[in-house]
């Protein structure tokens, strides 16, 4: 990714950089800066995306972007900023306003501290004229198709293979791997894409996900990397990964420390890396889908895809661009995205069978058993468990958790873990009165 940042405010070029300075890892090979009497942003990019003149043009847009139907962009409007964000929200984009009225933005919440804590994130499929958030775009349930289940996978096969071609630069690329039916089948299909593709797996020696993702390089030939961790590595780990990813959310976190694990360890090999998220949003990969009425699946996984951005999607932002990466979600294409809002539900779950419609897509193209491997949490399939949730039960007492708990904002903290977390986050950036910029995974067990 690259990192944007402005202000509605003339000659403000310390400022402005001081801002880019602190999410430098989001791209420190390049930048470019503009400012007149009104206003002042700037720009920084990753060496990957050096050539690409569509990070600032002519007109003075500053875009970031991973493809062109995933991006946050921001240009000069008469004294203030025109920002716009892609319709899932793939790239982050917050704004507010300083003590003195003027509009602010960037492309993480860190940035935006020294000059204000009444943050906003930007919904996806929305823009913001300077005065007012309008939405250009919503996910909505749609005629489904009447083809048979046969044809509506060929044709879901191919847009994936067009999104994967939209994404990939050049004979090299990365993806990461879990060894679950969502990693396994965007790797299986770049591969033919690319001269070179480099996996990347990280758990505990045991866990499920690298045994699978073992398996699955080795049928795709794949140039397979592996990092073995133990819990002791996710609780050194917890203050960068929290610093980073910008939450305190139990499940969020618990999900991030393994992804920015194996981020960083794809950052040594690659620029560029292949992320399944969206799959289970999508194609109704999450057990408890099962128990809906067929009926009412359809909406369910409109909602959930509409919660992405600022829970799964910021954790696979920022594992990636802590590590100066660029990930792509290809599943979210929005070609992708408007096919899947077609596919009637029985093909999605199909006799009990999760995301029925995207084996039958990718079926030959990978070993049988991991076609058929179940939808695993990620915490669960690396190894991890409840570990950490342990670990949080062991250093905070009740009486720290009872007393504590609440937040000045009135959120009430689900778990001892999340504490834990709160904590850390708390120490990093301080108390917010307004926390309607993050996200929350819905669901969450609360103790």
């Amino acid at each position: 990714m690259s990192a944007i940042a402005g202000i509605a405010k003339s000659h403000q070029s310390k400022t402005v950089k001081e801002m880019l300075s602190s999410i430098k890892y989001r791209g420190d090979e390049g930048s470019d800066i503009y400012f007149d009497d009104q206003v002042t942003e700037m720009i920084s990019w990753t060496k990957f995306q050096e050539e690409d003149g569509r990070l600032m043009t002519e007109d003075r847009v500053v875009r970031d972007y991973a493809t062109e139907s995933h991006y946050a962009m921001a240009y000069p409007l008469a004294s203030s900023f025109f920002l716009k964000r892609d319709p899932i929200g793939v790239a982050p984009l917050y704004y507010g306003r300083t003590q003195e009225g003027d509009l602010c933005f960037a492309s993480e919440v860190k940035a935006l501290l020294p000059l204000t804590h009444m943050i906003h994130e930007l919904p996806p499929g929305s823009f913001y004229d300077g005065g007012e958030v309008h939405s250009y775009f919503s996910l909505e349930e749609k005629e489904p198709l009447q083809d048979p289940p046969e044809i509506l996978a060929v044709q879901l096969k191919g847009l994936l293979i067009s999104a994967l071609k939209q994404s990939i630069k050049g004979n090299e690329v990365g993806s990461w791997l879990s060894g679950g039916l969502d990693s396994s089948a965007l790797a299986a299909l770049a591969r033919p894409l690319v001269s070179t593709l480099h996996t990347f797996s990280v758990g505990y020696a045991d866990s499920e996900d690298v045994k699978a993702s073992r398996q699955v390089a080795e049928w795709l030939n794949t140039n397979h990397h592996e990092k073995i961790v133990a819990c002791e590595d996710l609780i050194a780990v917890l203050p960068k990964v929290i610093y980073h990813l910008e939450s305190f959310d139990a499940l969020l976190v618990r999900s991030t420390l393994m992804n920015y694990l194996v981020a960083g360890m794809a950052s040594e090999f690659v620029g560029d890396v292949l992320s399944g998220e969206g799959g289970d949003e999508l194609f109704g990969g999450y057990d408890y889908l099962k128990s809906l009425q067929l009926h009412d699946l359809p909406k369910e996984l409109i909602d959930i895809t509409r919660r992405l951005h600022n829970t799964a999607l910021q954790r696979v932002d920022r594992s990636a661009s802590a590590h100066g990466l660029v990930a792509h979600v290809c599943f979210l294409n929005r070609a992708v995205v408007d096919f899947a809002m077609r596919i009637p539900p029985q093909y999605k779950i199909h006799d009990g069978v999760e995301k029925w419609i995207l084996r039958l897509a990718v079926k030959g193209l990978l070993p049988e058993n991991i076609l058929r491997r179940k939808k695993a949490k990620f915490w669960n399939g690396s190894g991890v468990n409840d570990d950490l949730a342990r670990y949080a039960n062991s250093t905070i007492s009740d009486h720290d958790f009872e007393r504590g708990r609440r937040l000045p904002n009135g959120w009430l903290l689900n778990s001892k873990e999340e504490f834990l977390y709160y904590r850390i986050f708390q120490e990093q950036f301080g108390q917010f009165e307004n926390l309607a910029w993050m996200g929350r995974t819905k669901g969450a067990p609360v103790q």
